[in-house]
């Protein structure tokens, strides 16, 4: 696969406490968006941290999914939060963690193979190996997913006829 590189340029006016700019990316998702510090939270639009955060969660579930697909499963739906932590440090503000909460959508796949393959998504996403800070997760399937192929288990008779009177399921 060969090499791309991608761009999104700023223009920012005023001091950083004071300033406000504007964030635009070649495709059509930011253009003259407004743009914030971080630390600012009366200033509408967005900011370098929540920038981070979605690229966290955006190529983290690229990743994950990837990681699903190799291993036979087909994913329905992955849905990442990613949380980052700014700290002051020696008067510096440093991004020192991210949490990523992921809920996910895959049938026949078992809850221990999905967790082994989030953290095989975590350990091989990009921004993850870019960011120098503590990438903290909690994966679990959702209940939609229902359980492996290997668990199901036909009902008894009379417990279909019970789960069909009080779901009121007619298959």
């Amino acid at each position: 696969m060969k090499p791309y590189t991608r761009k999104a340029s700023v223009l920012w006016v005023g001091t950083p406490l004071r300033g406000k700019g504007a964030i635009s990316t070649p495709g059509s998702a930011l253009k003259m968006a407004l743009f914030a510090s971080g630390g600012n939270l009366k200033q509408r639009g967005t900011n370098p941290p929540e920038l981070v955060a979605a690229a966290q969660a955006g190529s983290f579930s690229l990743a994950l999914a990837n990681e699903v697909v190799e291993a036979g499963y087909q994913p329905r739906q992955i849905d990442t939060t990613a949380t980052v932590t700014m700290e002051n440090i020696a008067a510096e503000w440093t991004l020192t963690q991210v949490h990523l909460e992921v809920v996910a959508a895959v049938p026949r796949l078992a809850e221990c193979d999905f967790v082994d393959a989030a953290l095989r998504a975590k350990a091989s996403c990009p921004i993850s190996r870019a960011l120098n800070a503590n990438i903290s997760m909690s994966a679990k399937l959702s209940s939609q997913n229902g359980p492996p192929r290997a668990q199901r288990k036909a009902p008894s008779r009379g417990a279909r006829k019970n789960r069909t009177a009080r779901d009121g399921n007619n298959d």
